[in-house]
């Protein structure tokens, strides 16, 4: 049975090592292809714990976590420095970070939950958008697999709309590389009502 929560204290702290996992094993995958570190992963994951403003929602199947989506104020995330572009001033939007879930676990509504779980705690502390970052990967990269459908179609349903000319370059190191490279990322942003 899956259960969604949120991770506070001592839940959180003992959650982190499975968290840092699961977003290196997620992210690995098309179009992130991000080869991954631990100590990067659980220093990152840390930041939640240390922010009262930040929220951790994790999806359990039984004692194991398949599934983490986080968020926090976009002025409180190191993120914020890297984002360019005409955009509502920081201090209104909550930054929606990530959201991680194992594939045999999409497609039942949990992608949604995330959404309205850090949606319900940027209105509950009085923030006007949220926003959240997408990889830009060209439509003929070698490794994108025969069929992948990006999460367009499902980000505008939930009311987001790409927020024209604010992007963001982050550094990560791409499966089979050994240096980190720069990469793309494209806003999406949500007037909250």
């Amino acid at each position: 049975m899956l259960e969604v929560t949120r991770l506070t204290g001592e839940a959180l702290d003992a959650a982190l090592p499975e968290l840092a996992r699961l977003r290196i094993d997620v992210f690995r995958a098309f179009p992130y292809l991000y080869e991954g570190d631990l100590a990067y992963e659980s220093k990152y994951l840390r930041s939640y714990r240390q922010n009262q403003n930040a929220i951790l929602v994790a999806v359990r199947d039984d004692d194991r976590i398949v599934g983490a989506a986080t968020g926090m104020p976009l002025a409180d995330h190191a993120d914020a420095s890297e984002l360019t572009g005409p955009m509502p001033p920081v201090e209104k939007i909550f930054y929606c970070a990530e959201s991680v879930l194992l594939p045999e676990y999409r497609g039942h509504g949990l992608g949604h939950a995330f959404f309205d779980a850090r949606e319900a705690e940027a209105r509950r502390q009085g923030f006007d958008y949220t926003l959240f970052c997408g990889v830009v990967r060209s439509e003929d990269h070698p490794d994108r697999p025969e069929g992948y459908r990006p999460l367009d179609a499902f980000w505008r349903n939930r009311g987001y709309a790409k927020a024209d000319g604010v992007t963001a370059t982050f550094c990560w190191t791409d499966l089979g590389n050994r240096d980190e490279t720069p990469h793309l990322l494209q806003a999406w942003i949500r007037q909250l009502d």
